[in-house]
């Protein structure tokens, strides 16, 4: 078969030009420089490719998959971010939000700036703010408001593509070297062991004896010292057997109780009931302990204070795993679906409970498609809403932010009119890579084209101003996180990962520490800057549009 054979059949046959593009995109993706990969970035890089050989041979592309991809990847990336986005703001959370919201409008303005000093042009200018800080979302919200205007969006995924890789090897050289330069220790210290809730959480079970005179003649939900703390009671000692505790229970001085906690709270906790007891017993963990999976809707996002488990079924929750961590709640501590609870209480009771929670593993692994055309439904509807922005114009969130904050409320809130928010991990993954193979594909091959004509008249500026831009932002983060919010150092690298969007960055100090603390700083900033990058990426070319 000839080149031209080759050719032809790719004319004819725009599918196979889509899967192809995705095929060598995603083995490019793969290849491995320095333990570093562009992933499922790499079907960019080969969409340009072929658009620029399909140029001259009238290759085409379904141009409706790559909106249709578009659409399934930002509603995913929302209900992946839905759960942890609104609680971001909270606690420390706080601080990584600003950090990432400092980031993301330091380069924002920084590609302004580079924009105008350099006379750029401005659909460039808005994919290489998206590339420098490695924001697929940021790039697909570009190029809708660019075509909202009425222009070419190729400039935009040319710009993406040249700064996106400067973005991810600026993001992982820091990771790397600023350990080094600084001696930095990647072990988390006592103190911060103390500060890590993955470390110093770890949970502990110790028998106690209740010898405190303010806590006899009370009952459980009257301890404060248990109502605030991540500490429950679970079981009694009678007759040298340890049963589950009942809702009803009355303290008396020398009983002896079984106290699960965090090892960081068991010291205090167990002063406030009495004292250690070294009392012998049995207990029968096969017939009053259950693990239970929550899939009830009606329990979701309920504080255990307010679900009330011990007066209504008779269960002590004793035990949350969630995302793989296992953690005590307290009464505050709210319930999200999938979570894997340890359940305490009398057989007839925990099979109530389980039958109240939704206790079906199976349905963890089933999707809802219903829920899921809903979602994208309402997304794209959103998107279409005109907001008013004052003397008579509007905007609209698109495509790209549509389904995005689509995703995110249901996420959020679990489950509404009849919608389910949740979609298991493998599936949403599967939508979220798929969405995003299809999108970059035609983004790529629209802009291949020109490819080699905009390197051409640009020269080295572009190359340049997106090493700028990914520095400074990297230099703003740090600096903002070390010196302004006083984060400890593995904070500091997770936090500016985070901001950055990078998961090589992340990928590459996990690779130097076994510590949890830059995962959750990383868990804390992603959301929010990638929700802020699809909004920054629409000012951006907004400003530079605006006629002096």
């Amino acid at each position: 078969m000839t080149l031209a054979t080759i050719g032809s059949v790719l004319a004819e046959n725009p599918l196979l030009v889509c899967f192809l593009i995705i095929a060598c995109g995603m083995g490019i993706g793969a290849i491995r420089v320095f333990g570093v990969s562009l992933g499922a970035s790499g079907v960019l890089f080969s969409a340009l490719l072929f658009g620029h050989w399909g140029h001259t041979q009238d290759w085409t592309f379904p141009e409706s998959l790559g909106t249709f991809g578009l659409v399934l990847f930002v509603y995913a990336i929302g209900l992946g971010a839905g759960q942890t986005f609104f609680r971001a703001f909270r606690a420390q959370g706080s601080q990584l939000a600003i950090l990432s919201a400092l980031t993301v409008v330091s380069a924002a303005i920084i590609s302004v700036g580079m924009g105008i000093v350099c006379q750029l042009p401005t659909e460039f200018v808005s994919g290489l703010f998206a590339g420098a800080l490695t924001s697929t979302p940021g790039l697909a919200s570009a190029m809708e408001s660019v075509e909202a205007g009425g222009l070419d969006a190729s400039l935009v995924s040319i710009g993406y593509g040249l700064a996106y890789p400067i973005g991810v090897v600026l993001t992982v050289l820091y990771v790397q070297l600023l350990p080094r330069i600084q001696r930095l220790s990647l072990d988390d210290s006592p103190a911060e062991k103390a500060k890590n809730p993955q470390r110093a959480n770890q949970i502990y079970r110790r028998l106690v004896e209740i010898a405190n005179p303010s806590v006899f003649g009370r009952r459980i939900d009257q301890l404060d010292a248990l109502d605030s703390s991540r500490a429950q009671v679970t079981r009694v000692l009678e007759d040298h057997r340890l049963v589950p505790i009942r809702s009803d229970h009355v303290f008396e001085a020398g009983q002896v109780v079984m106290l699960v906690c965090a090892s960081s709270q068991v010291e205090l906790i167990t002063l406030a009931l009495g004292k250690a007891s070294e009392a012998t017993y049995t207990m029968d963990s096969e017939r009053d302990r259950a693990e239970v999976v929550v899939t009830n809707p009606q329990m979701l996002h309920r504080s255990l204070r307010e679900l009330q488990l011990r007066s209504r079924y008779g269960v002590t929750i004793s035990r949350i795993e969630r995302y793989g961590l296992s953690f005590v709640p307290n009464a505050d501590a709210t319930l999200s679906m999938a979570d894997r609870l340890i359940v305490v209480g009398p057989p007839d009771s925990l099979k109530a409970f389980e039958s109240a929670a939704g206790h079906r593993p199976r349905r963890l692994h089933e999707t809802d498609l219903m829920s899921l055309g809903v979602g994208l439904a309402v997304g794209v509807g959103l998107g279409n809403i005109p907001i008013p922005v004052g003397a008579g114009s509007t905007i609209h969130l698109g495509l790209a932010g549509g389904p995005l904050l689509s995703g995110l409320l249901f996420a959020h809130f679990g489950r509404f009119l009849g919608v389910v928010g949740y979609m298991p991990r493998a599936a949403r993954l599967v939508a979220q890579e798929l969405g995003l193979a299809l999108f970059l594909a035609a983004a790529g091959f629209r802009a291949g084209g020109q490819l080699v004509d905009v390197t051409h008249q640009l020269g080295i500026m572009p190359i340049a101003a997106s090493a700028l831009v990914a520095s400074a932002a990297i230099a703003v983060a740090h600096f903002s996180s070390r010196k302004l919010l006083g984060m400890n150092p593995l904070e500091t690298i997770g936090g500016v990962c985070g901001a950055m969007t990078s998961t090589a960055g992340i990928g590459a100090i996990l690779n130097k520490t076994d510590s949890d603390t830059p995962v959750t700083s990383y868990a804390a900033a992603y959301p929010v800057a990638l929700v802020l990058m699809t909004i920054f990426a629409r000012l951006v070319f907004a400003f530079l549009s605006t006629p002096n």
